[in-house]
């Protein structure tokens, strides 16, 4: 009765969203004005003491393991905890500790080397997994993937014959499509050994074997080696190069980056510093952190950066999510059959909520454009963008 009563005062204060808690001892109870608009179904008694520890950690490792049901959207539920935020995530939590570059690795080989075949049953067929690019909110997922590899293509204003760096290259579709667009001579690197295997076997398959090229790769041992490129893209990597390793980062870019060359940087972003959720940290992706707007700007004039572009993009990343969500529920059987019903859980929680988070909880995603140095032979306008974009749909 002590625990119940301690979950009833607990969701009491939670007034943003009505919604309804079904019970261990079968008991219901509504809180919040108005009809319900999704329903938590306790199959079993939850220790209280987890939840106030760590509000979303609890509630996420009591999801995977069916002690609770949601009756609902996902997205209600997250709209109810992002209202009451400083009691659903803690503010005492401490920032993340240092990570070695073993870490590093260790860190994105747990999230990506969770097999190709996995991911290739809900990506779209370039393998691109990071937010797409919508131009009418009827882009199937594949047209949207290659619209924004072409989107970020047309911001770096590739030349024939200049030389680009793709960090964090994932399956390599955006090397491979500079490549065959542009003519240009493309470089990705990875720490993920099925990402490498992957990119490597489709360079071979389409015959750029000379012109493409991936390596298994940190990108301070790459800074190392003296080589330089006109163009650098990183999409959806900064996020797991933890805080306290930004100053490396941005100093590895000033040497790899050619005097006047552009860098695009695509990243999610919090509007504010804050410590990472940690059923995230726990069971997606260890060792992240997302950085604020501001944080990432404020770095760029240390290391002779100039911001030449920022764009929002936080309903297109929404988007995605519901596509990868809506076509992962499609493989539920075989990703069961491939793992078990706790990993399909975890999943399906990840993407869903973080498709809420995108919508309502204060998630943005940006692409920062910037040049090393001052750059005066850019284009005066975006034209050069749209107008692309334009021909492409002709």
């Amino acid at each position: 009765m002590v625990q119940k009563y301690l979950f009833q005062q607990f969701f009491s204060k939670i007034t943003s969203v009505p919604f309804r808690v079904v019970f261990w001892d079968g008991t219901t109870d509504n809180y919040g004005e108005g009809e319900p608009r999704f329903t938590l179904i306790f199959h079993e008694k939850v220790p209280f003491g987890n939840f106030v520890k760590q509000p979303s950690l609890a509630f996420g490792e009591a999801y995977m393991n069916r002690a609770i049901e949601i009756e609902g959207a996902i997205e209600d539920v997250i709209r109810a905890a992002t209202s009451n935020r400083s009691m659903i995530w803690s503010e005492t939590l401490t920032r993340l500790s240092k990570l070695s570059m073993r870490k590093q690795q260790e860190n994105v080989q747990h999230h990506y080397d969770v097999g190709n075949d996995f991911y290739a049953l809900w990506l779209d067929e370039t393998m691109s997994y990071s937010c797409a690019y919508f131009r009418t909110p009827e882009d199937t997922l594949e047209q949207a993937q290659l619209q924004k590899i072409d989107h970020v293509l047309r911001k770096l204003q590739l030349k024939k014959g200049e030389t680009l760096l793709d960090i964090g290259s994932g399956w390599g579709w955006l090397i491979i499509r500079a490549a065959q667009q542009y003519g240009v001579k493309a470089t990705g690197i990875t720490l993920s050994e099925e990402q490498f295997k992957k990119t490597r076997e489709r360079i071979a398959e389409l015959g750029l074997s000379g012109q493409v090229d991936v390596e298994l790769m940190d990108y301070r041992d790459l800074a190392k080696t003296g080589r330089t490129f006109d163009k650098i893209a990183s999409v959806g990597m900064f996020e797991h190069v933890g805080q306290d390793h930004y100053p490396e980062f941005m100093k590895s870019v000033q040497a790899l980056l050619k005097e006047g060359g552009l860098m695009l940087l695509h990243t999610i972003t919090h509007m504010k510093e804050e410590p990472g959720d940690p059923w995230i940290l726990k069971y997606i992706f260890p060792g992240g952190y997302i950085p604020s707007l501001r944080e990432v700007i404020h770095l760029l004039p240390e290391y002779d950066f100039h911001t030449m572009d920022v764009e929002n993009l936080r309903m297109h990343y929404a988007m995605t999510l519901d596509r990868w969500a809506e076509r992962f529920d499609q493989h539920e059987a075989k990703v069961r059959e491939m793992y078990d019903e706790k990993f399909v859980r975890m999943w399906r929680l990840y993407l869903r909520s973080s498709a809420a988070f995108f919508r309502i909880g204060g998630l943005s995603i940006h692409q920062m454009l910037f040049s090393k140095g001052i750059n005066n032979q850019l284009p005066l306008t975006r034209d050069y963008l749209y107008a692309s974009a334009s021909e492409e749909q002709k």
